[in-house]
């Protein structure tokens, strides 16, 4: 089994809440099973690091625990977040924006470089 994963969250958007928590959730399941994770997030799925948007939001109706929520979880677990660097410049989004828990900034270079790296497994959303 491999311990890297490495996720492209696309097509996650403020937008569509619903979709917003599952990748979180999958990310922290596979930290506490000793699996290094890393969520590189592209497009409108950059808008989830700027502060207040995803404390604002809830995947489900019960509104139990918040996107941001899930992703302090992740987090907490040590997976690390990468934001897009022209995502960022497309959003006008700075990096003072931008929450504590974002690691950095990477672009698809590095996404790809994951992808091509036979030690490493990767999910799409």
């Amino acid at each position: 089994m491999s311990d890297k994963l490495v996720m492209m969250l696309l097509t996650v958007s403020p937008d569509q809440p619903h979709l917003c928590g599952t990748p979180f959730f999958q990310a922290a399941a596979a930290a506490a099973m000793d699996v290094e994770v890393e969520i590189y997030f592209a497009s409108q799925a950059t808008r989830l690091l700027v502060q207040g948007i995803a404390e604002r939001i809830h995947p489900s109706d019960n509104k139990a625990k918040s996107v941001y929520g899930f992703m302090q979880d992740a987090a907490q677990l040590g997976v690390k977040f990468f934001a897009c660097g022209g995502a960022l410049d497309a959003y006008a989004i700075t990096p003072e924006l931008l929450i504590p828990e974002c690691t950095g900034i990477a672009g698809g270079a590095a996404y790809i470089c994951r992808v091509m790296d036979d030690e490493w497994k990767s999910i799409t959303y």
